[in-house]
């Protein structure tokens, strides 16, 4: 039996605390608001490609069909979301994000920065920088392994969680 290195352990159980901890307090402080995380997820993803139809919503956020319905049922019921027929086909429900829910995801950006401000009080921003750049190449070996195929949303976060600098460089090759 090749033994493993403590350091190799230790950060897959890190890792996995830390995710369940920050979805766990993230829960919390979004209570007040009267939202959910996975409500919060869906609305902030509709409202960068707005009038999605409902059936791919559920396959770029890769959750199940009935699951992204019962969210949006809620988020509708909320006065968020709108679900629209589609003028072509009739069968296609488009979902769009209204003018109350873009206030709203103003002061849930607010709420979110300082939720991650606390989060990272205290650490240097070159140690922030160097996990995240190391997050992100574990994120693409993991894909490397899988079809390649990036999950619904994940360029979006990915180009989020990149440093100014990295995205200073980035537009600029393109």
């Amino acid at each position: 039996m090749v033994e493993q290195p403590d350091w190799d352990l230790r950060l897959g159980y890190l890792i996995h605390d830390v995710s369940r901890l920050r979805r766990m307090m993230f829960d919390r402080a979004l209570a007040p608001l009267g939202i959910t995380r996975s409500q919060w997820w869906v609305l902030a993803f509709i409202s960068r490609k707005d009038g999605l139809p409902q059936t791919q919503l559920a396959n770029e956020l890769d959750v199940g069909k009935v699951a992204v319905g019962a969210l949006i049922d809620r988020l509708e019921a909320s006065g968020f979301v709108l679900r629209q027929a589609d003028p072509v086909d009739r069968r296609v429900k488009r979902v769009y994000v209204t003018k109350q829910a873009r206030g709203f995801l103003e002061k849930l950006r607010k709420e979110t920065d300082k939720f991650n401000a606390r989060i990272v009080n205290g650490i240097d921003r070159k140690q922030l920088e160097a996990a995240s750049d190391a997050l992100l190449a574990m994120k693409h070996n993991l894909l490397a392994m899988s079809d390649g195929a990036v999950p619904g949303g994940a360029d979006d976060e990915e180009e989020e969680a990149q440093p100014a600098k990295a995205k200073k460089k980035k537009r600029a090759a393109a």
